[in-house]
């Protein structure tokens, strides 16, 4: 099996889905004609938040998986996490496949809260092709969380097309202890979880872990099968949650203020043709946009938002670190 690779820096881009479904939605496609696909997305995170992309954040999994792949520089931009998740997964603009806000009945089609059944999702067109479908991550994309009957988790991924579930319904929580973790159809306990018990519980961390499991069952179980694989980080969506080992590495990172790191991004940026000089202004930030009040904890919270895409970027590396043991 092979894995074609697309690199894009952020959690808004959408344009691959529509190429994936349409070339590989075919009962009579080959074997060589089925590659593995890996989706990653990283939730609420900015353009210029990774190394490739110029940013001062470590992500040397990241930068070399771009160094070798296409870095997008345009991209549709949904302004939330729900409505790009149900892009990302249908392939539609959001409000066609009923998310076009968030998760709550605003009396519309567009605005159900709920993926509806006018569309199919990249797993359910797969399996058609003979693909088994995983995902490790955030779901988002239905309002039931808390189901009173089976028939509520209608819109739960393994009712969408997927095989294999590790990850949250709802769209935020503590990355300690989770709200809404879920394995396939079953509400479970981060602390009390037979199947996963680590030293101490990080959903960034967990969700990783999920991901090479599922890679490596693949591999043991289903090897003449291809896979889509969705790994769906909330980092680095709010709560501001890190572990203190990657705090560490940025520990007065941004105590020289908005406009230094803004005027360093801005100069890499231009250095990897990430952005063009001739057609950005890199304006100065206005006085009154700088805080000072609250400067010590809003600076403590960009160091713990760093660490947090620092920790997704190092669980990128142990899928890839994965795929390479399994020979993918």
């Amino acid at each position: 099996m092979n894995v074609k690779k697309t690199f894009s820096c952020c959690c808004r881009t959408v344009l691959m889905v529509f190429f994936v479904i349409a070339s590989l939605a075919g009962a009579t496609a080959s074997a060589a004609d089925r590659p593995d696909i890996i989706y990653i997305m990283s939730d609420d995170m900015g353009f210029s938040d990774i190394g490739c992309y110029g940013s001062e954040i470590a992500t040397p999994r990241l930068d070399a998986l771009a160094a070798d792949s296409l870095r997008f520089t345009q991209f549709y931009n949904t302004a939330r996490c729900c409505p790009t998740r149900a892009c990302l997964l249908t392939g539609l603009y959001p409000h066609q496949a009923g998310v076009g806000h968030m998760m709550s009945d605003r009396g519309y089609d567009g605005y159900r809260g709920d993926l509806n059944r006018n569309c199919v999702t990249i797993a359910e067109a797969l399996r058609s092709a003979g693909y088994r479908s995983y995902i490790s991550g955030k779901w988002h994309v239905t309002k039931v969380t808390r189901p009173e009957r089976e028939e509520d988790k209608h819109n739960w991924p393994l009712q969408r097309g997927f095989d294999r579930f590790y990850g949250t319904i709802h769209g935020a929580g503590s990355f300690f202890d989770p709200n809404s973790l879920t394995r396939d159809n079953q509400s479970i306990s981060p602390f009390a979880d037979p199947e996963y018990q680590p030293e101490q519980f990080y959903y960034t961390d967990a969700i990783s872990d999920h991901a090479v499991r599922f890679i490596r069952e693949h591999d043991a179980q289903f090897e003449e099968r291809p896979f889509f694989l969705y790994v769906a980080f909330t980092a680095a969506h709010w709560p501001m949650h890190a572990l203190e080992k990657d705090l560490a590495k940025y520990k007065g990172k941004y105590d020289a203020g908005y406009q230094a790191v803004r005027d360093a991004r801005y100069r890499r940026m231009i250095q990897l043709g990430v952005i063009d000089p001739a057609s950005t202004v890199n304006w100065p930030i206005p006085e009154e946009w700088k805080e000072t009040e609250h400067w010590q904890w809003d600076k403590r919270n960009m160091e713990v938002y760093a660490a947090m895409i620092d920790s997704m970027d190092q669980g990128i590396g142990r899928i890839v670190q994965a795929l390479q043991e399994t020979g993918q």
